[in-house]
């Protein structure tokens, strides 16, 4: 079951992807995939209505933009640093407890969508990502097993960074390098846990820049793993439904200084098994 939203941005419809492969409207259970959508249960109503047959395809979904499967999140919450190969790259030690930083949730676009390059912008990179959905309220988890029981699902996301702003101008703090428009490509599926054949801890991730590959690597090697971030997380802040958690990115970043960093015409790519692919192109930012 692969649920997401499809429409013009501001004015997506929620619908979800069959096993046929068929994309089925919500309309009749929701008018959005959102915090509130997954706190009331939505993701086992969406299935009951699925194995009754009671969801109708939705016409032309097939040629409609694909927005974010998740609607109007209250957070971005970022791990830095959570595959060791990839904090060797950056010049620094695996952590010993999961480095958080925030994006702005209106970095938050379509799989699908243009990346807009900053005006000035020199060192946009790529970082490919799990990204966890927040189903229900969690906060002082006890075990990470109780964790999994808050987590609606799984996205492919692409954490975009601008490196000048996250490490040059920073003050220390890395989220003016993350918070950019059009930040956070998400989607095209929110995947429940249930859905994934051998859970969140066994999918290749994988990028490419102009069909040059860049990032390949396996969950397997998180150093924090996704049950665990959300039960560590929940002891620093209370996390609502619909909230954002990036997982981390493995190497094979522009930072490492082996690939150049992005410039406007390039086209990135983006997958995670079972979870989908993702293109987007830079663009730069128009001017105000």
């Amino acid at each position: 079951m692969q649920l997401m939203r499809v429409g013009p941005a501001g004015r997506e419809r929620p619908a979800v992807r069959d096993g046929e492969g068929d994309i089925r409207d919500l309309a009749a259970l929701t008018d959005d995939i959102d915090g509130a959508f997954l706190a009331d249960d939505g993701i086992a109503r969406v299935r009951a209505a699925l194995a009754a047959g009671t969801l109708p395809v939705l016409p032309g979904a097939a040629g409609l933009r694909v927005g974010a499967p998740v609607a109007r999140p209250s957070a971005v919450l970022c791990v830095g640093q959570n595959y060791a190969a990839h904090a060797a790259e950056s010049g620094s030690e695996p952590p010993a407890a999961p480095i958080i930083f925030f994006k702005h949730p209106n970095t938050v676009v379509g799989p699908y969508d243009d990346v807009l390059i900053p005006p000035g912008a020199e060192k946009v990179d790529w970082e490919v990502e799990l990204a966890l959905v927040i189903g229900t309220r969690a906060a002082y988890l006890e075990s990470a097993e109780d964790a999994a029981r808050h987590i609606a699902g799984y996205a492919v996301s692409h954490d975009v960074s601008e490196r000048a702003y996250q490490l040059d101008v920073s003050g220390g703090q890395w989220s003016k390098g993350k918070s950019c428009p059009t930040f956070n490509p998400l989607g095209p599926w929110l995947v429940p846990e249930a859905d994934l054949p051998r859970g969140p801890q066994a999918l290749t991730l994988r990028s490419r820049v102009n069909g040059e590959g860049r990032q390949d690597s396996s969950t397997a090697d998180m150093i924090f793993g996704a049950h665990e971030l959300v039960r560590h997380l929940s002891h620093y802040l209370t996390l609502e439904p619909g909230d954002i958690i990036n997982t981390g990115t493995p190497q094979g970043v522009a930072l490492s200084g082996r690939f150049p960093y992005l410039a406007a015409g390039d086209v990135v790519e983006l997958d995670i098994d079972h979870l989908g692919h993702q293109r987007q192109r830079m663009r730069a930012a128009p001017a105000s």
